[in-house]
């Protein structure tokens, strides 16, 4: 695989910037072309398979890493992959400390105000996981009748908001939402939420191996695309260009391979 780029994964970097909010802006020297640097830095979650992830060494590792390092090599330019707090991410985006999010993010209208997206290149639904001797069922969670956890700032959360508590179906305390997925699949293996709602593939990927099953699935047809500032729109063309150009490409197909995506979720 190419691997052209910088990858910076300082603890103390992300530190930092993830949550005290100072550091680095992204800013470099400008390429040839208008409006387009020769260096960007790309926002990830670090606890997001197979789309994005930090490894036990400390490198960025996902299906949208190993794109955006395509279109990097691609195009000549340099990468800093840089893992925010998800809750977060949008606002550091905004504020300059990276320029771009390129990790798994669904498009939706609120966050369509606040940034601009790429094109769609993925598409998923949410599934719904209990324990394994759990006789918990799709039916229960949509009547509103059990404890489910989610991911704060994750559209499931916002799914389970939209659909089940503002419409009286299921009261506010039954949503327990939590920093990441792991945290909120390791309540279910200890009892204290009775479900997780988690989009598809990416759910799957962390229950591997635990006595957590699927019990069903909303259809929800998110889309995801490159979250990218308001202002920087030849990035957002350039970023539009790329992927198009990477989809067209036959390592398109080796990457989902690689990373275990079929087609049943595109």
């Amino acid at each position: 695989m190419k691997t052209h780029g910088i990858l910076t994964l300082l603890a103390c970097i992300v530190a930092v910037l993830a949550v005290a909010g100072a550091g680095c802006t992204g800013t470099t020297e400008q390429t040839g072309e208008a409006g387009l640097k020769d260096s960007y830095i790309v926002g990830i979650d670090d606890a997001y398979p197979p789309y994005s992830y930090v490894d036990k060494d400390g490198n960025a590792q996902g299906f949208d890493v190993d794109s955006m390092k395509w279109i990097a090599e691609q195009k000549g330019i340099e990468v800093t992959f840089l893992p925010v707090e998800w809750s977060g991410i949008i606002p550091a985006l905004q504020a300059g400390k990276i320029d771009m999010v390129y990790a798994g993010m669904s498009i939706t209208p609120p966050r369509q105000e606040a940034v601009n997206f790429s094109n769609p290149y993925w598409t998923v639904n949410q599934d719904v996981v209990t324990r394994e001797d759990a006789d918990v069922t799709l039916e229960d969670v949509l009547a509103g009748e059990v404890i489910i956890g989610a991911q704060q700032g994750c559209t499931a959360a916002t799914w389970i908001e939209d659909n089940l508590i503002e419409n009286g179906t299921m009261p506010a305390e039954n949503l327990k939402t939590y920093a990441n997925t792991q945290l909120a699949v390791n309540d279910l293996e200890a009892g204290r939420v009775d479900a997780v709602m988690y989009d598809d593939v990416s759910i799957q990927d962390i229950i591997k191996g635990k006595p957590v099953k699927t019990i069903g699935s909303v259809e929800t047809m998110e889309e995801f695309g490159v979250a990218i500032r308001k202002d920087d729109t030849a990035l957002l063309e350039f970023m539009n260009e790329a992927i198009a150009e990477l989809q067209a490409d036959p390592y398109w197909e080796e990457l989902k391979e690689k990373h275990n995506l079929t087609e049943s979720t595109t």
